[in-house]
């Protein structure tokens, strides 16, 4: 929706909003026809601002996306997000449910949150002279992703550096071995 036709739609819900507080019992036709004339501009307005088709779902992130009934906000992928990061929690108990005597009752799937959680991810890095880049594919298990750099450090070819990044709700590093340094490219040509 551009500007001009919010602010032609802000006007036409304006006018009928006076409509509205003059309405009586009594309201003769004649007022009645005008505003059922201002009411059908104002939905020709909307239907020139409305540029795609309805939301599938309430999720902000994927309003188009494929829907999960259980969900709360029907979003598919969202729902998919908040299981992972539920069964990938590394310490803690489940959620205990309320039940009807009031007692817990264990799941193994915890609770639904109304927003999904992050997705935890172990993320390895290799330093290549000039930057930390991203060597291999995130890992959602910490050992998976530490035996893996150890793996890439054995190599033949192994960089001078690697490092574990923790990715939740912000990145920290965990673990860095070897020194990254700065490395210069060499000049073009030779002196």
């Amino acid at each position: 929706m551009n500007h001009a036709q919010l602010t032609a739609l802000g006007r036409a819900l304006r006018v009928l909003g006076e409509h509205g507080e003059k309405l009586t019992g009594d309201t003769p036709d004649d007022v009645l026809h005008e505003i059922r004339g201002d009411l059908t501009r104002a939905l020709d307005q909307l239907d020139d601002a409305v540029s795609g088709e309805k939301p599938t779902t309430r999720c902000k992130e994927h309003p188009y996306g494929p829907v999960e009934e259980s969900a709360p906000d029907l979003c598919l992928f969202c729902e998919t997000r908040r299981r992972k990061a539920r069964r990938s929690q590394i310490s803690g108990a489940p959620a205990p449910h309320a039940t009807a005597d009031g007692g817990p009752v264990l799941s193994r799937y915890g609770t639904r949150e109304d927003r999904p959680q992050p997705q935890q991810r172990w993320i390895p890095e290799m330093w290549n002279g000039q930057v930390w880049q991203l060597c291999g594919t995130p890992r959602h298990d910490r050992r998976e992703a530490e035996l893996y750099l150890a793996a890439q450090r054995r190599r033949p070819d192994a960089a001078m550096a690697y490092r574990l990044v923790h990715e939740f709700t912000d990145y920290e590093v965990v673990r860095v071995w070897g020194t990254p340094m700065r490395v210069d490219p060499e000049p073009m040509g030779g002196v």
